[in-house]
């Protein structure tokens, strides 16, 4: 009889602690028994705790395992240090100091003309001839008296010498040799005036007379002779660049019309502020190897007016502005072997801007990498992996 007591006390026991586990959260809320509700959340608590690290458990497992996961693909770029350079732009116009049109100096009839339009010439090259309108026959006829006049006195001197003549006659010999020696030059330098000659080398331009025509100095342009080869760009700056720019200074010059950048040095700088617009002047000269460049083309001088030594220098698209306005790239933090790693946000501080690249003042250093590409729909600490990686798969 005791037993059958004890056997049945034993499966009331058992009935009701399984009573209890089979409770629902509403049954136990309905008990109002607030030690059984902290003891039911209690335990829950400690489930979900555990299941919380099982499943970060299969998680890692998953990210090892998987090879076809979908990851974030992003471009990226590691960081070094370098010299950048910030210019300000001005407009110029090509210029060449050896632009010129040549006019005849002699009158008289344009006999020949030896050129043509785009011909290349040299210095001392004959151009054309005038006639001369007798002017030869009449040096040839001074030379022969000047020649004669130079032996009377040669004559006269020696007997002179000697203490032979008078002073007068040895006088009159010299003085009549010196005249016709005068004449003889400027009959010749006006016989030098009937043959035009480059002053030059460069290209004939333009020929604007013809042959047979009747020309004289200051009436009749001849030739537009211009030297492609001393090419210079100037350029008026605002006042506020004159302590920036110097004899020296490092330009960049753009001339769109022929496609071409260069590099220069500032060959000359004005002294004088224009007060009109407060600029002064300045001159680039320029190489013009293949002729490419002509006078009154327009170019842009791009002046060196900061320059920054070991610089971290970005791509201006990789900045995002978060909401308090500040200045944020995404850098990758490797792991899995440098193939992937997690995004990592850094807000940083930029200074210039120029050509598409910013410098970084601060926020980055050499060695950073920084994620140049798929960066916009990023978050902290989101997994991604490059494409560089992947395509070497």
């Amino acid at each position: 009889m005791k037993k059958l007591i004890l056997l049945t006390g034993i499966f009331g026991l058992f009935i009701a602690c399984g009573d209890k586990q089979d409770q629902s959260i509403e049954d136990i809320i309905e008990t109002g028994d607030l030690a059984q509700i902290r003891a039911k959340k209690s335990e829950l608590s400690d489930e979900q705790s555990q299941l919380s690290k099982e499943i970060d458990q299969l998680d890692e497992a998953i990210k090892k395992l998987d090879k076809n996961r979908n990851y974030t693909l992003v471009s990226v770029d590691t960081l070094n240090t370098t010299t950048f350079k910030h210019y300000a732009e001005v407009q110029g116009n090509v210029a060449t100091d050896e632009n010129i049109v040549i006019y005849p100096e002699y009158s008289g009839i344009l006999t020949s003309v030896k050129v043509d339009e785009g011909d290349r010439v040299t210095k001392g090259q004959v151009l054309a001839t005038i006639d001369d309108g007798g002017l030869r026959n009449q040096l040839s006829e001074l030379q022969a008296q000047a020649q004669l006049a130079k032996t009377t006195f040669e004559k006269q001197e020696r007997l002179w010498n000697q203490n032979i003549g008078s002073e007068i006659q040895y006088l009159e010999a010299r003085t009549n040799y010196e005249a016709l020696q005068s004449s003889v030059k400027r009959l010749e330098s006006q016989l030098a005036k009937t043959v035009v000659k480059a002053p030059f080398s460069g290209v004939i331009d333009d020929v604007m007379s013809e042959q047979g025509e009747v020309v004289g100095p200051g009436q009749n342009m001849l030739f537009r002779l211009i030297s492609l080869d001393n090419m210079y760009v100037e350029a008026d700056v605002p006042e506020n660049y004159l302590s920036k720019i110097e004899k020296g200074t490092d330009v960049k010059i753009l001339i769109s019309s022929v496609g071409k950048e260069f590099d220069g040095e500032v060959s000359l700088v004005g002294n004088n502020i224009n007060p009109s617009n407060r600029t002064f002047r300045i001159e680039v000269k320029i190489p013009n190897e293949k002729n490419l460049i002509k006078p009154n083309q327009i170019a842009t001088i791009k002046l060196n007016d900061y320059t920054s030594e070991n610089a971290i220098v970005i791509p201006e698209n990789t900045i995002q502005k978060n909401s308090l306005g500040e200045s944020l790239v995404y850098i990758l933090n490797p792991k899995d072997s440098g193939n992937g790693g997690e995004a990592e946000k850094a807000v940083i501080e930029v200074g210039y801007t120029y050509d598409d690249s910013i410098e970084v003042k601060s926020g980055l250093e050499s060695g950073d990498i920084l994620i140049t590409e798929g960066a916009k729909n990023l978050r902290e600490g989101q997994e991604v992996r490059t494409k560089k990686a992947m395509e070497n798969e």
